[in-house]
Protein backbone atom coordinates (compact mmCIF):
# COMPACT_ATOMS: atom_id res chain seq x y z
CA UNK A 1 0.00 0.00 0.00
CA UNK A 2 1.63 3.26 -1.13
CA UNK A 3 2.34 6.12 0.80
CA UNK A 4 4.21 8.84 2.32
CA UNK A 5 6.54 7.60 4.55
CA UNK A 6 9.53 10.35 4.91
CA UNK A 7 9.87 13.18 7.06
CA UNK A 8 7.11 15.35 8.33
CA UNK A 9 8.90 18.45 10.02
CA UNK A 10 10.41 18.94 7.10
CA UNK A 11 7.21 18.91 4.89
CA UNK A 12 6.17 21.15 7.06
CA UNK A 13 8.97 23.58 7.11
CA UNK A 14 9.30 23.38 3.47
CA UNK A 15 5.97 25.06 3.11
CA UNK A 16 5.60 26.69 6.05
CA UNK A 17 2.93 25.41 7.80
CA UNK A 18 1.53 22.57 9.50
CA UNK A 19 0.84 20.08 7.50
CA UNK A 20 0.85 16.94 8.89
CA UNK A 21 -0.56 18.78 12.53
CA UNK A 22 0.72 21.27 14.95
CA UNK A 23 4.60 20.60 15.21
CA UNK A 24 7.17 22.90 18.14
CA UNK A 25 10.15 22.77 15.55
CA UNK A 26 8.06 24.61 12.66
CA UNK A 27 7.52 27.24 15.74
CA UNK A 28 11.43 26.66 16.68
CA UNK A 29 12.87 26.90 12.52
CA UNK A 30 10.16 29.03 10.74
CA UNK A 31 12.52 28.67 8.06
CA UNK A 32 12.87 26.38 5.07
CA UNK A 33 15.08 23.13 6.29
CA UNK A 34 18.26 22.62 4.24
CA UNK A 35 21.71 23.86 4.41
CA UNK A 36 20.47 27.25 2.33
CA UNK A 37 17.51 27.43 4.58
CA UNK A 38 18.30 30.36 6.66
CA UNK A 39 19.97 32.00 3.68
CA UNK A 40 18.48 34.39 0.64
CA UNK A 41 16.16 32.10 -1.50
CA UNK A 42 16.18 33.88 -5.01
CA UNK A 43 12.80 34.53 -6.04
CA UNK A 44 10.66 31.38 -7.46
CA UNK A 45 9.62 30.87 -10.62
CA UNK A 46 6.01 30.92 -12.16
CA UNK A 47 6.36 26.93 -12.39
CA UNK A 48 7.92 26.45 -8.97
CA UNK A 49 5.12 28.21 -7.00
CA UNK A 50 2.52 26.05 -8.81
CA UNK A 51 4.69 22.96 -8.34
CA UNK A 52 5.02 23.76 -4.51
CA UNK A 53 0.81 24.17 -4.31
CA UNK A 54 -0.01 20.59 -5.69
CA UNK A 55 3.25 19.27 -3.57
CA UNK A 56 1.71 20.81 -0.55
CA UNK A 57 -2.06 19.52 -1.61
CA UNK A 58 -0.81 15.65 -2.56
CA UNK A 59 0.96 15.99 1.34
CA UNK A 60 -2.00 17.20 3.43
CA UNK A 61 -4.29 15.09 1.79
CA UNK A 62 -1.41 11.84 1.83
CA UNK A 63 -2.36 11.16 -1.67
CA UNK A 64 0.89 10.04 -3.92
CA UNK A 65 1.74 11.33 -7.47
CA UNK A 66 0.19 8.77 -9.97
CA UNK A 67 -3.22 9.09 -7.66
CA UNK A 68 -3.01 12.89 -7.52
CA UNK A 69 -3.31 12.76 -11.32
CA UNK A 70 -5.54 10.78 -11.49
CA UNK A 71 -8.14 12.69 -9.10
CA UNK A 72 -7.18 16.05 -11.04
CA UNK A 73 -8.26 14.04 -14.54
CA UNK A 74 -11.44 13.27 -13.19
CA UNK A 75 -12.16 16.44 -11.74
CA UNK A 76 -11.29 17.89 -15.16
CA UNK A 77 -13.43 15.59 -17.04
CA UNK A 78 -16.43 17.25 -14.69
CA UNK A 79 -18.61 20.46 -15.19
CA UNK A 80 -17.86 23.25 -13.14
CA UNK A 81 -14.47 24.45 -11.42
CA UNK A 82 -11.98 22.20 -11.81
CA UNK A 83 -10.01 23.28 -9.20
CA UNK A 84 -12.94 23.29 -6.53
CA UNK A 85 -14.14 20.07 -7.86
CA UNK A 86 -10.38 18.62 -7.17
CA UNK A 87 -10.63 19.64 -3.65
CA UNK A 88 -14.63 18.13 -3.70
CA UNK A 89 -13.44 14.42 -4.71
CA UNK A 90 -10.19 15.20 -1.89
CA UNK A 91 -12.58 15.81 0.80
CA UNK A 92 -14.87 13.15 -0.45
CA UNK A 93 -12.33 10.18 0.48
CA UNK A 94 -13.30 7.90 3.11
CA UNK A 95 -9.80 8.58 5.15
CA UNK A 96 -10.13 12.50 4.57
CA UNK A 97 -13.85 12.20 5.73
CA UNK A 98 -12.98 9.78 9.00
CA UNK A 99 -10.26 12.15 10.06
CA UNK A 100 -13.07 15.27 9.66
CA UNK A 101 -15.71 13.45 11.97
CA UNK A 102 -13.16 13.53 14.38
CA UNK A 103 -12.57 9.57 14.37
CA UNK A 104 -9.11 9.80 13.85
CA UNK A 105 -6.58 12.80 15.05
CA UNK A 106 -4.75 12.66 11.51
CA UNK A 107 -5.45 11.89 8.44
CA UNK A 108 -2.90 9.52 8.80
CA UNK A 109 -4.46 7.74 11.83
CA UNK A 110 -7.42 7.83 9.81
CA UNK A 111 -5.92 5.57 6.90
CA UNK A 112 -5.02 3.29 9.56
CA UNK A 113 -8.47 3.11 10.91
CA UNK A 114 -9.92 1.90 7.19
CA UNK A 115 -6.88 0.04 5.76
CA UNK A 116 -7.61 -1.91 9.85
CA UNK A 117 -11.17 -2.50 8.94
CA UNK A 118 -12.53 -0.24 11.57
CA UNK A 119 -14.84 1.65 9.63
CA UNK A 120 -18.19 0.69 8.18
CA UNK A 121 -20.25 2.35 4.91
CA UNK A 122 -23.39 2.28 4.79
CA UNK A 123 -23.25 -1.03 7.10
CA UNK A 124 -20.23 -2.68 5.42
CA UNK A 125 -16.45 -2.75 5.96
CA UNK A 126 -14.53 -0.85 3.65
CA UNK A 127 -10.86 -0.95 4.10
CA UNK A 128 -10.03 1.24 0.91
CA UNK A 129 -8.84 5.01 2.14
CA UNK A 130 -9.39 6.42 -1.38
CA UNK A 131 -13.00 4.99 -1.69
CA UNK A 132 -15.19 8.24 -2.57
CA UNK A 133 -18.25 9.12 -0.65
CA UNK A 134 -21.28 9.80 -2.02
CA UNK A 135 -24.55 11.99 -1.11
CA UNK A 136 -25.66 10.59 2.28
CA UNK A 137 -23.23 7.99 2.67
CA UNK A 138 -23.53 6.71 6.32
CA UNK A 139 -19.40 6.28 7.67
CA UNK A 140 -19.61 4.35 11.58
CA UNK A 141 -17.18 2.82 13.70
CA UNK A 142 -17.35 -1.14 13.45
CA UNK A 143 -19.06 -2.37 16.74
CA UNK A 144 -16.29 -4.87 17.68
CA UNK A 145 -14.49 -1.41 17.31
CA UNK A 146 -16.47 1.50 19.42
CA UNK A 147 -14.57 0.70 22.52
CA UNK A 148 -11.05 1.08 21.18
CA UNK A 149 -9.28 3.64 22.76
CA UNK A 150 -7.82 5.61 19.99
CA UNK A 151 -11.04 6.57 18.74
CA UNK A 152 -12.67 7.17 22.27
CA UNK A 153 -9.89 9.50 23.07
CA UNK A 154 -10.04 11.49 19.47
CA UNK A 155 -13.83 12.14 19.57
CA UNK A 156 -13.19 13.34 23.13
CA UNK A 157 -10.94 16.11 22.08
CA UNK A 158 -12.83 16.81 18.90
CA UNK A 159 -14.21 20.19 18.72
CA UNK A 160 -14.22 20.66 14.70
CA UNK A 161 -17.89 20.74 12.84
CA UNK A 162 -18.45 20.95 9.37
CA UNK A 163 -21.60 21.89 7.25
CA UNK A 164 -21.23 18.98 4.67
CA UNK A 165 -20.95 16.07 7.10
CA UNK A 166 -23.33 15.22 10.39
CA UNK A 167 -22.44 13.63 13.33
CA UNK A 168 -24.43 11.18 15.42
CA UNK A 169 -22.37 11.00 19.06
CA UNK A 170 -24.51 8.02 20.77
CA UNK A 171 -24.33 5.59 17.16
CA UNK A 172 -20.72 6.43 16.56
CA UNK A 173 -21.57 7.35 12.80
CA UNK A 174 -21.49 9.83 10.44
CA UNK A 175 -23.15 11.02 7.33
CA UNK A 176 -21.77 12.83 4.19
CA UNK A 177 -24.74 15.01 2.97
CA UNK A 178 -22.93 16.37 0.42
CA UNK A 179 -19.70 17.63 -1.20
CA UNK A 180 -18.75 21.06 0.47
CA UNK A 181 -18.27 24.18 -1.61
CA UNK A 182 -15.10 26.04 -2.11
CA UNK A 183 -15.78 28.49 1.27
CA UNK A 184 -16.33 26.12 3.50
CA UNK A 185 -13.25 23.63 2.87
CA UNK A 186 -10.64 25.16 5.29
CA UNK A 187 -7.36 23.88 3.88
CA UNK A 188 -4.83 26.84 2.99
CA UNK A 189 -4.77 25.58 -1.22
CA UNK A 190 -4.57 27.66 -4.19
CA UNK A 191 -6.27 25.14 -6.23
CA UNK A 192 -5.92 27.22 -9.49
CA UNK A 193 -2.30 27.42 -9.53
CA UNK A 194 -2.63 23.43 -9.17
CA UNK A 195 -5.02 23.76 -13.00
CA UNK A 196 -2.65 25.90 -13.74
CA UNK A 197 0.22 23.42 -13.68
CA UNK A 198 -1.56 20.54 -15.22
CA UNK A 199 -2.81 22.97 -18.02
CA UNK A 200 0.78 23.21 -19.56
Amino acid sequence: MARYTGPKTKISRKFGEPIFGASKALQKKNYPPGQHGRGRRRKQSEYAIQLAEKQKAKYTYGVLERQFANIFEKASRKSGITGEILLQLLEARLDNTVYRLGIAPTRRGARQLVTHKHITVNGEIVNIPSFTLKNNDVIGVREKSKSLEAISDSLASNSRQFSWLEWNHSELSGKFLNPPTREDIPENIKEQLIVELYSK
